[in-house]
């Protein structure tokens, strides 16, 4: 069961980035240029090889951002009474953190550059993967998958739609 989420959650995570990229041809062109000048024509890309492709590292992260695999958060439950954004919260409480929503906070996104932000959940702004000591177990697995299936995808095909209509995702 482990294996499948983190399968399954990973696949609809690709399919977000393969469609924003569909939907942004400006951003598809930028990462095939960074994969033509790091890895060449003459091989595939290697795991080696996604440390230095930081465009594409910048778009998993958007996906991520954007459209995280599990939205909401693992249900966690208050200890004790506690305030919670100036509303009491009783002990023994069901929390949820809506990651979709905090992830397109305006007073946080769009403002500035986040380019060092990571996926560990050190940076509370942007936990895509949760947490702490409950955090996603599968967060490097993921992630290794995302860089290096999205990076041989973008490299060894052209992608466009029919007519160059846009991907309706809904």
């Amino acid at each position: 069961s482990l294996m499948l989420g983190a399968n399954d959650t990973t696949v609809v995570t690709l399919t977000w980035a393969i469609s924003l990229l569909l939907n942004n041809r400006e951003a598809l062109k930028k990462v095939q240029d960074e994969l033509e000048l790091h890895v060449g024509r003459n091989r595939q890309v290697d795991e080696s090889d996604i440390p230095n492709l930081v465009y594409l590292n910048a778009v998993v992260k958007e996906t991520l951002r954007l459209y995280p695999a599990v939205p909401l958060s693992v249900p966690r439950e208050a200890m004790e009474d506690c305030t919670i954004g100036g509303f009491h919260v009783p002990a023994g409480t069901c929390l949820l953190v809506n990651m979709w929503k905090m992830h397109r906070d305006p007073r946080i996104w769009f403002m500035t550059t986040h380019e060092s932000l990571d996926v560990k959940g050190r940076d509370f702004e942007y936990i895509p993967f949760g947490s702490g000591r409950r955090m996603c177990p599968g967060v490097s697995f993921a992630m290794q998958v995302l860089h290096l299936a999205l990076a041989r995808l973008l490299h060894g095909f052209e992608l466009g739609t029919l007519l160059d209509l846009k991907v309706d995702m809904t």
